[in-house]
C-alpha cells in the first residue's frame, strides 16, 4: 500500500540521489548497503530523525514490514546499524504529525541486545501517514548498544491492509459490523476498531450495560424516572425523571422551590422559609410555620395542638375547643377552673369554676381554698360543716367523737334546762295570763254592775211621787 506513494524526511543527505526518501518504497531491497541504491539514508549527527511516508488517503492498515540497512552482511553477525535502529517508534496518523497519531510500535525490548534488522509490526488502524521516528535527546541515559546519534536507514517500509475502508478479510471483500466506529474494523479479524454511541462488545454488537451510554458506554445515566436506565446511545430518559431533577438527561437539580419527579410540585407556602424544601422529598427545609405539620406542612394542627411544627398543646380551651392553631389563644375561653389567653394558668385558691367568678365557701378548711375546677373544698370542712362544697349543715349523733360526745354531754342538760325553763316561763305566762284575764272580766263585771245599779237608783230618784211610800220600808 504504501509502494510508489509520496514520502517526507526531516534530514535528507544533501546531494546523495542514491539515499533519496522515496527508495524506501520503490519495492527493492535485494541490495541493503550504502553503495546498493535502495536505501534512504538520514544526514547524521542529529538529536532526532522523522521519515513518512503519505498513503493517499485513509486505509484499513493490518501490519507493517521494516527492513533497515544491513550493509549485506549475513544475519548472524551483528552490525553497528542495529544500533541506530535501537529505540524507533513508529505511528500511524491522519494528519502529517505523530502527535495526532496512533502509537504502533516502540522499539524498547529486545532479544539479543540489539533489535533485529527486519521488523514485522502488527498495527490494524485506519490511517493515512506511516512515520517513523528515532530521538537521541541530551542528557539521557540510553543503553550501552544505543547510537550517538538518531538516524533513519530504510531499505523498504511495506504496508498492507484494506484500501476500502468498512471491510476485511484476505481479499477486502468482507463488511464490518454496522455498529463499528465509522464502519471500521480490523482488516483480519473483523473486530471493530470502535463503536459507534451507545454499543459495545468486540463487534459492537451488544448495547450498553444498564445505566450507562454514549460512545464506549463510558457515560452514566442521569435519575431516570424508576431508576430506568436511560437511552443507550443519547442518555436522554424516555419516560422522565425521579425525584429531584429534571431535564432530558435527568442531571440538572430542581430550581429552588420545587421538588419531586421532574420538579413538578411546589414546595409548601406552609414551609417555615416560604416554598424552601428538600428537593426530592418536600420536606420542609426548617420545619413549618405555627399550625402546620407533616413531612411537607399540609396538615392542620390535631386537635390540642399549636404552634410551629404542631408541637405545642393547647391549653384548657372551653369545651375542649381547639386553640388558635398558630398562637395557642383559646378562641372561646377557658374551661372552668382556668383563666388566661392561653387558659393554662388555674383559678386562685380562693376561686373556681367558669372565668373563676365563683368563691370557694367559707366553710372550707385551709383558708378556704377549694379544688379550681369544681369548688370542692380540698381540705375538707370546718367543724358543723359537710358536703362537697361544705354547704351542708352538719347534724350532730352520739356516734361522734369524743369531743363531740363531751360537748353534747354538756350542752344537751344546758337546752333540756334551758327549754324547760323556757316551757314554764311559757305556762307560767299563760297561766297569769288566764288569771289576769279572769280577774279583768270580774272587774269589768263589777264595773258594769256598778253602773247598772247607778243608774237604777237614778231612775227611782226620778219617779213620780205617787209612788209608793210604802216600797221603801
Amino acid at each position: 500500500m504504501a509502494l510508489g506513494k509520496s514520502v517526507w524526511e526531516n534530514t535528507p543527505w544533501p546531494g546523495e540521489e542514491n539515499w533519496r526518501g522515496d527508495n524506501a518504497v520503490d519495492g527493492r531491497y535485494t541490495n541493503r548497503s550504502a553503495q546498493g541504491g535502495q536505501c534512504v539514508i538520514s544526514y547524521g549527527k542529529v538529536e532526532n530523525a522523522t521519515w513518512r511516508v503519505d498513503l493517499g488517503g485513509v486505509v484499513s492498515i493490518s501490519h507493517i514490514y521494516i527492513y533497515y540497512r544491513t550493509e549485506n552482511m549475513p544475519r548472524t553477525c551483528p552490525t553497528s546499524f542495529t544500533s541506530r535502529l535501537a529505540g524507533f517508534f513508529l505511528y500511524v496518523s491522519n494528519t502529517t504529525s505523530k502527535q495526532d497519531g496512533h502509537l504502533c510500535f516502540h522499539e524498547i525490548q529486545t532479544v539479543n541486545g540489539t533489535p533485529s534488522e527486519d521488523q514485522r509490526i502488527h498495527c490494524s488502524v485506519h490511517g493515512q501517514y506511516v512515520i517513523f521516528y528515532n530521538e537521541r535527546r541530551p542528557n539521557v541515559t540510553y543503553p550501552s548498544y544505543y547510537s550517538e546519534f538518531a538516524y533513519y536507514e530504510l531499505c523498504e517500509l511495506e504496508v498492507y491492509g484494506c484500501y476500502n475502508v468498512g471491510y476485511y478479510g484476505p481479499s477486502c471483500n468482507k463488511p464490518c459490523p454496522i455498529n463499528c466506529q465509522e464502519r471500521r474494523c480490523d482488516v483480519n479479524t473483523g473486530q471493530c476498531l470502535g463503536c459507534v454511541a451507545g454499543y459495545q462488545g468486540q463487534f459492537c454488537d451488544q448495547v450498553c450495560d444498564q445505566q450507562t451510554y454514549g460512545q464506549q458506554c463510558s457515560q452514566s445515566c442521569g435519575n431516570c424516572s424508576n431508576r430506568e436506565t436511560c437511552h443507550h446511545i443519547n442518555g436522554t430518559c424516555l419516560h422522565g425523571c425521579n425525584e429531584g431533577v429534571l431535564g432530558m438527561y435527568c442531571l440538572t437539580e430542581c430550581n429552588p422551590g420545587y421538588y419531586g419527579r421532574d420538579c413538578m410540585y411546589q414546595c409548601s407556602e406552609n414551609c417555615n422559609m416560604t416554598r424552601r424544601c428538600n428537593r426530592f422529598t418536600g420536606e420542609c427545609d426548617h420545619g413549618c410555620k405555627a399550625g402546620w405539620t407533616g413531612t411537607t406542612c399540609n396538615q392542620k394542627c390535631e386537635t390540642g395542638y399549636f404552634g410551629p411544627d404542631c408541637k405545642s398543646e393547647c391549653g384548657h380551651c372551653l369545651n375542649a375547643n381547639q386553640c388558635h392553631r398558630g398562637n395557642g389563644t383559646c378562641l372561646r375561653g377557658c374551661s372552668a377552673g382556668y383563666i388566661g389567653s392561653f387558659c393554662r394558668e388555674k383559678c386562685p385558691s380562693w376561686s373556681f369554676g367558669l372565668n373563676c367568678v365563683y368563691r370557694c365557701n367559707a366553710f372550707c378548711r385551709g383558708n378556704a381554698s377549694c379544688d379550681h375546677v369544681t369548688g370542692t373544698c380540698i381540705d375538707g370542712c370546718i367543724q358543723g360543716w359537710n358536703g362537697p362544697l361544705c354547704e351542708k349543715e352538719r347534724q350532730q349523733t352520739l356516734s361522734s367523737s369524743n369531743d363531740d360526745i363531751l360537748v353534747i354531754s354538756i350542752v344537751v342538760p344546758m337546752i333540756i334546762v334551758l327549754c324547760g325553763s323556757i316551757l314554764n316561763f311559757i305556762f307560767w305566762r299563760r297561766k297569769n295570763a288566764k288569771v289576769k284575764s279572769h280577774q279583768q272580766k270580774l272587774t269589768k263585771q263589777k264595773q258594769l254592775n256598778f253602773l247598772n245599779n247607778t243608774r237604777t237608783l237614778t231612775t227611782k230618784e226620778k219617779t213620780p211621787t205617787h209612788t209608793k211610800i210604802s216600797e221603801h220600808f
